[in-house]
């Protein structure tokens, strides 16, 4: 897989380099995204997809880029040690073009939210990007968890972007059966809970990674609304599916949010301003 620079406004797109015949470039949009469980799966009209972009995602959204083709030479993005921070190192190692264009962001203006039985988003205004997530887990190895951040100055990157991705054992072997991440490895690319037990190589990151990793998710999947977002985003024991409906439900009410032309002030308060290399954790 390559990160490519691209132009003002382009968006990000990723191109499938495996297919040779027919449409192969895909939109990273939240209407492009079709409900998968445990992972976001991005399709083009041509029934072409890319699954498990969340990561990838996160790392761009997180680095501040919001113009990028990735290419790829298969279906699924590579899960690597689980988190965005293989990602993030190589982005930052590559370095970040500033384009001459000013950024545009999503500025929320009423609430909107989504709830399920399992679980419910929001989003609300608020200054620059903050985001609150609450999980609760029957095993007593994650439990509940809560954490609130504000993601400018390389917020995503110190806190967030090491946190691996974690499932049940039962998780696993579904995801495996299904043909996803299937260069799994508990404790290497992934945190497997089960009960109190934890399998995770040389332990967790962080006290609450489970937590974090959500976060991380919710980025990545609000992403791809195609604009950063200023605003508070509210998770309650939410996935990717009920963060993608969050984005639906705010695209039909356009009296929800507004574009905005980022001034210099504002382009600071958004995840990415400022990010250096060593903001990376000693532990990606």
């Amino acid at each position: 897989m390559t990160i490519h620079p691209a132009s003002a406004d382009y968006g990000v797109w990723f191109k499938r380099t495996d297919i040779s015949l027919g449409d192969t470039m895909i939109p990273a949009r939240f209407d492009a995204v079709e409900v998968s469980p445990l992972c976001t799966k991005i399709v083009n009209g041509a029934g072409v997809f890319v699954s498990t972009i969340e990561h990838v995602m996160a790392a761009l959204a997180g680095c501040g880029v919001h113009n990028a083709l990735i290419e790829i030479d298969g279906p699924e993005v590579p899960i690597l040690d689980g988190s965005s921070a293989e990602f993030v190192r190589a982005i930052l190692a590559r370095g970040v073009r500033s384009l001459s264009a000013p950024v545009r962001a999503i500025e929320i203006l009423n609430p909107v939210a989504v709830h399920t039985a399992g679980g419910w988003a929001m989003l609300s205004p608020g200054q620059g990007f903050t985001m609150k997530f609450h999980i609760d887990f029957v095993d007593e190895a994650i439990g509940q968890q809560t954490k609130a951040l504000n993601l400018a100055n390389g917020t995503f990157v110190r806190e967030l972007s090491n946190c691996r991705t974690f499932c049940r054992r039962a998780e696993v072997d579904y995801m495996q059966a299904n043909g996803l991440a299937l260069g799994g490895i508990p404790g290497e690319n992934a945190i497997v809970f089960d009960g109190d037990k934890v399998e995770s190589g040389a332990g967790l990151r962080h006290d609450d990674e489970p937590v974090r990793h959500k976060m991380l998710d919710a980025l990545g999947d609000l992403s791809l609304a195609g604009a950063p977002i200023i605003g508070h985003y509210d998770g309650h024991k939410a996935g990717h599916a009920i963060t993608n409906a969050l984005l639906r439900e705010l695209f039909a009410n356009p009296d929800a949010y507004r574009v905005v032309t980022c001034d210099a002030a504002m382009a600071e308060q958004l995840p990415g301003a400022g990010v250096e290399r060593h903001d990376i954790p000693a532990v990606a």
